[in-house]
């Protein structure tokens, strides 16, 4: 999760996002009365907010401004030129403010299109880690930047997080994706506690040469702290955040160096993930079109 900012002059931040035509209109994927699609109105992208802000302030230790405990909100300026992904349970319903009954959003995750970004003030991640020489190296492959994701815990389950990836694997095809970046983030903000975690993800994921994006140098924590083999790689592994396991899975690379982010009270690493190195059991799952969970 980057560090959060002022608003960029010029930028409302209760302006629609740009989306894709296509993937505001439709469902992305359905698994019984769970359904993942895109926010479609401006409504929907506060709701997501305030699923963000309950989960990262109020669940977690992210600390709060005067604008964010007033709004009970979390919100940062790209959310306006976003797509919101979101998971809605339309089993469980919810009394808006005119009395009328809304199934309710039970999870949500942000996607940065690189033609948007262009357009504007560049990826969220650019704020942490070093990306645009990797981008530039790749002017024929579009990126795309994974962010806020969080999930009400009633929901963390196989079956949201299998919906979530169906959403994002649909979005990536549809609008022909080729990378996909992001930072994920690990609670705590002291590397030495940490150092199991830093360590393992150096050790057995970090990018290859051509993908390894390095944090900014003034922000650089170095995440080497124990020798390989003084790991225990499953111990490891097992203390390691969901999503950053799940992207692993999927074949997912790691940046050279970690992001203290103290006012979310994480500690950050890069996420690299071309579509060509998918895990290809996942890409097989959901479908080559996915059309596993398609509804």
């Amino acid at each position: 999760m980057a560090r959060p900012f002022p608003l960029t002059a010029g930028r409302a931040a209760n302006a629609d996002p740009e989306h894709g035509p296509a993937s505001a209109r439709h469902s992305l994927g359905r698994i019984g009365p769970l359904e993942v699609r895109l926010a479609r109105n401006f409504k929907e992208i506060k709701k997501a907010q305030r699923l963000r802000y309950q989960v990262f302030y109020q669940e977690m230790s992210a600390i709060a401004d005067a604008h964010t405990l007033a709004t009970q909100r979390d919100i940062d300026p790209f959310d306006t030129i976003c797509d919101h992904m979101l998971v809605i349970d339309h089993s469980s319903l919810k009394r808006n403010k005119l009395g009328r009954l809304k199934p309710e959003i039970v999870g949500t995750y942000r996607l940065l299109r690189q033609d948007v970004a262009n357009r504007h003030d560049g990826f969220y991640t650019a704020g942490e880690y070093n990306i645009q020489p990797l981008i530039t190296a790749n002017p024929d492959k579009k990126f795309v930047e994974l962010g806020r994701s969080c999930v009400l815990k009633p929901y963390r389950n196989k079956r949201t997080v299998e919906l979530l990836w169906h959403g994002i694997w649909s979005y990536i095809l549809m609008h022909n994706i080729d990378v996909m970046i992001g930072c994920a983030s690990i609670p705590g903000t002291n590397p030495d506690t940490l150092a199991t975690q830093l360590s393992f993800l150096h050790a057995n994921a970090l990018a290859p040469e051509e993908w390894r994006v390095s944090a900014l140098p003034e922000l650089f924590v170095k995440m080497d702290r124990i020798a390989p083999q003084e790991l225990n790689a499953k111990e490891a592994l097992r203390s390691l955040p969901p999503l950053i396991k799940g992207y692993l899975r999927l074949g997912a690379y790691i940046g050279d160096g970690a992001v203290i982010d103290h006012q979310f009270g994480t500690t950050d690493v890069l996420i690299i993930l071309p579509v060509s190195a998918l895990n290809s059991r996942y890409v097989n799952y959901y479908g080559a079109d996915a059309s596993r969970y398609s509804s």
